[in-house]
């Protein structure tokens, strides 16, 4: 499939601008997702989207999927393997519960930012958040294109990443479990299909448009 270079400058100007038109159409918070199998690839293209839309003075609820593991005992209750890791790590109930419905149509605007420290295992003491009118969320993760949560995501962009360049930088601690399971995710929930923007991200720096919705900047 032919792909269009971008600069993650402009990709990110492109996301950005989308959100707003989607907000402007809907008229409630937009809620946009970033899915990738390499944590700090969603996350950096996700703070630059962020960052984007903040210096055009719009409010912003920055999340990550990170922030809402499950308890560590609860995660390993199936050994770390795949399965586990796909069905099981990322509490996605509440994810949605805590951010994406609250800031939805008809939604409270009440809204968690984190729900559990990755490092330390402990539960976070934030407090749920009053998001002003014309919020947009800014959601990064892996498996976030699956069933039970597609439908509470307004603008979806998926990084497809080759095996090979997963192999290379998933951490080395992480790939016996992630690298499975983001196969699986690939065969069960078709993500590329179910996004509004493909972005080829073998190389974070060198981004490119596979398939889209969203004007390039």
């Amino acid at each position: 499939m032919r792909a269009t270079p971008i600069t993650p400058s402009l990709l990110a100007a492109g996301i950005a601008r989308e959100a707003l038109a989607r907000r402007a159409a809907t008229g409630h918070a937009v809620r946009v997702v970033v899915d990738g199998p390499v944590e700090q690839d969603g996350a950096g293209l996700a703070d630059a989207v962020a960052s984007t839309l903040a210096a055009d003075a719009v409010p912003v609820a920055r999340v990550s999927a990170r922030d809402f593991l499950r308890a560590r005992s609860l995660r390993l209750e199936g050994g770390g393997d795949p399965d586990s890791f796909l069905e099981g790590w990322y509490d996605m109930a509440a994810l949605r519960r805590e951010v994406l419905d609250p800031l939805g149509p008809g939604g409270s605007m009440r809204w968690l930012p984190r729900l559990r420290d990755p490092v330390t295992d402990r539960s976070v003491r934030d407090l749920r958040r009053t998001a002003p009118p014309g919020t947009v969320v800014v959601l990064d993760g892996r498996f976030l294109l699956r069933d039970g949560l597609r439908d509470a995501v307004d603008l979806a962009v998926h990084l497809a990443v080759s095996a090979a360049a997963r192999g290379r930088r998933v951490p080395a601690d992480e790939a016996a479990r992630v690298l499975p399971a983001w196969n699986r995710y690939l065969e069960e929930s078709d993500p590329a299909a179910r996004a509004d923007l493909v972005v080829r991200f073998d190389h974070p720096d060198r981004p490119a448009l596979i398939q889209h919705s969203v004007e390039p900047g």
